[in-house]
């Protein structure tokens, strides 16, 4: 699915926070971390079918209030985390909103079932033949 950027781009928010982990004394004054939210009810992107996908498929990380968060603070950049958290929303929406095709079930050939029991008629023999061994004692 090929999904319209430019018009959910505006939609979106964004809040800064400060990161934890590693950093010294930088990370301690700077907010790099960034979440994005998206009220997927309110989005004119989407249709209610699509939307409705989307609810489905990520009810878990979507709030009671029918927001979408995504949290990113893999760099000390908080530029470099805001693209981060832009491609991770867009991607996800892209997974959500993929049409699967139905598999289709295949016969298995004939040739592969009269090989398979072939197969199994020689290991029985094998199996028959020790069994038929004289004892001279």
């Amino acid at each position: 699915m090929n999904l319209n950027k430019d018009l959910i781009y505006p939609e979106l928010q964004f809040k800064t926070s400060r990161s934890g982990g590693a950093g010294g004394q930088h990370v301690n004054k700077v907010e790099s971390k960034v979440a994005l939210f998206w009220n997927v009810s309110a989005s004119a992107a989407f249709s209610p079918e699509q939307k409705a996908i989307i609810n489905e498929k990520l009810s878990n990380r979507i709030s009671k209030e029918g927001v979408l968060q995504i949290d990113a603070s893999d760099d000390r950049s908080q530029i470099k985390n805001k693209r981060i958290v832009v491609s991770r929303f867009f991607n996800l929406l892209e997974q959500v909103l993929k049409q699967h095709k139905p598999r289709k079930p295949t016969k298995i050939p004939r040739s592969v079932v009269v090989e398979r029991l072939d197969r199994k008629k020689r290991h029985a023999h094998k199996k028959q033949s020790r069994s038929n061994r004289i004892d001279f004692d």
